[in-house]
């Protein structure tokens, strides 16, 4: 394969490559990096770009895989989200609060994805503190969708997510607290997986809502999907809400057949307002899964699920006022300066250093937790939570996976929802309840409208990342949109 077309490889196809000897990661890190230079200009998907870093890596992963060690990941260059600590390395949440801050440890995933011997190209743009659809509230730049420059990426992982579309890198990790790996992920044509809370351990992940963050892969295709989970989901003990599962290879759900498998289709999921075309793009999905051999029931009801986005409205900036009071300018981040006291200080460097939109999410959590209103808002939306996830247990024990929409849009333009907050929140009305419950979601490609492309959503019981890999790996096998790429 010629050295000006190895970017494009997926991780499997790339560590195939380097298994038989016929390129070197040498090789493949100087072809990302050379993308990168190529095309970064238009999609502006990395804060931090590792040159010397990456190449040092890839030599060592090199004299790895001579010596006849390593795995599936070795040697394959990927980017990480900019949330995601990495000892020596500047880890800024895409937010001046942070725009120095050089953390002294690696967060768990980094830290296996080391030990797996994975080459880190850079860190990838993100809307601040995860805080955002669309990647426009990165205190830095706005992504550009690679499909259409003059779109946005979806986010908060829009920098990873136009990283992959873009083959500036292989695969990239993600967080999703209400949906910013699978919108994204939809909106840029990758694949974007939300693990079981609790299967991906959060040690190092940069807090935003404790109770709903997860970190998982935005990659090519679902093959390597189910290798980069294989490689960062465990227990860690170093995370208190790290789930004791069982080692598993999912790789082994990778099986082109869902005959026999019995899939839900709830309705609630198919918005008012929702984009016609891409309601037929999912419908047709669907029925191509049904062709298969798969049983199909569309009169699927999870009653409680259009509340959703306001029980998260409530939920996530409720923890994320809490989680983000550490950025005082005491003890680390940035501090504003000519001040007459601390007071002043705390005040001037939380009014500097957080972006409008972090500010809008502490004001209406703190809000919500305030004295006489934490019963009639954080409290009921803990008990509408409850609900929530007891409709999705017992939905399962009918169902192997749901089917529904990623996103009710495509990509929309760059600006055209920034001054309206709610508007943009309705961008992740299919996502978040899969986050509220705390069960796993997939997307993958299933279409284009207009040149941008759709995603089909796959939701599972908790646990059930099998079930949604058997389900994507089979609709992804039976259609060309995983490989297609757009022109940059």
């Amino acid at each position: 394969m010629s050295s000006d077309s190895l970017h494009n490889l997926t991780a499997h196809e790339a560590a195939n490559l380097l298994g038989a000897r016929q390129t070197s990661s040498e090789e493949l890190t100087r072809a990302y990096l050379d993308r990168i230079q190529a095309v970064e200009d238009e999609v502006k998907a990395y804060v931090t770009v590792l040159d010397a870093g990456a190449m040092e890596q890839a030599r060592q992963a090199d004299r790895q895989l001579a010596a006849g060690e390593g795995g599936p990941l070795t040697g394959v260059p990927m980017q990480l989200k900019d949330n995601l600590t990495t000892s020596g390395v500047v880890t800024t949440c895409s937010s001046r609060m942070l725009k120095d801050f050089v953390p002294p440890y690696d967060a768990t995933v980094v830290d296996r994805l080391r030990g797996a011997g994975a080459v880190f190209l850079g860190k990838g743009n993100m809307d601040e503190f995860a805080m955002g659809s669309s990647t426009e509230n990165s205190a830095f730049f706005a992504t550009h969708n690679p499909w259409g420059l003059d779109k946005v990426p979806g986010g908060s992982s829009g920098g990873p997510a136009a990283a992959v579309a873009a083959s500036e890198a292989t695969y990239s990790l993600g967080s999703d607290t209400g949906g910013s790996i699978r919108q994204p992920a939809a909106l840029c044509g990758v694949v974007g997986l939300k693990p079981t809370y609790g299967l991906v351990s959060r040690y190092g992940l940069i807090a935003f809502a404790s109770s709903l963050d997860q970190i998982g892969p935005m990659t090519k295709d679902v093959t390597d999907s189910a290798l980069v989970l294989n490689a960062i989901a465990g227990h860690d003990p170093m995370d208190s809400t790290s789930a004791p599962q069982q080692a598993t290879d999912y790789t082994e759900a990778l099986v082109p057949d869902v005959k026999g498998m019995r899939l839900g289709v709830p309705k609630e999921y198919f918005v008012e307002g929702m984009d016609h075309r891409v309601t037929a793009a999912v419908e047709a999905a669907i029925a191509s899964l049904e062709d298969m051999g798969a049983s199909v029931d569309r009169e699927v009801s999870l009653p409680t699920t259009p509340y959703a986005l306001a029980v998260y409205y409530i939920i996530a900036p409720s923890e994320a006022s809490a989680n983000l009071a550490r950025y005082d300018g005491v003890k680390f981040g940035y501090r504003a300066e000519d001040t007459q006291d601390i007071w002043e200080a705390m005040e001037h460097t939380r009014q500097q250093g957080f972006g409008a939109e972090v500010k809008r999410r502490i004001m209406l959590g703190t809000y919500a937790l305030s004295a006489g209103y934490y019963d009639a808002y954080y409290l009921r939306a803990q008990k509408v939570r409850t609900l929530i996830s007891q409709e999705f247990e017992q939905v399962f024990e009918r169902y192997d996976a749901l089917l529904a929409p990623t996103s009710p849009s495509v990509a929309f333009g760059l600006g055209e929802k920034m001054d309206d907050p709610m508007q943009m929140y309705l961008s992740d009305v299919c996502t978040i309840p899969a986050n509220i419950a705390g069960i796993p979601g997939i997307s993958v490609p299933c279409g284009f409208v207009d040149g941008l492309p759709v995603g089909l959503q796959v939701l599972g019981p908790h646990f059930g990342e099998q079930a949604l890999f058997r389900v994507a790996y089979a609709y992804e096998q039976a259609h060309e949109w995983h490989s297609m790429r757009p022109n940059l």
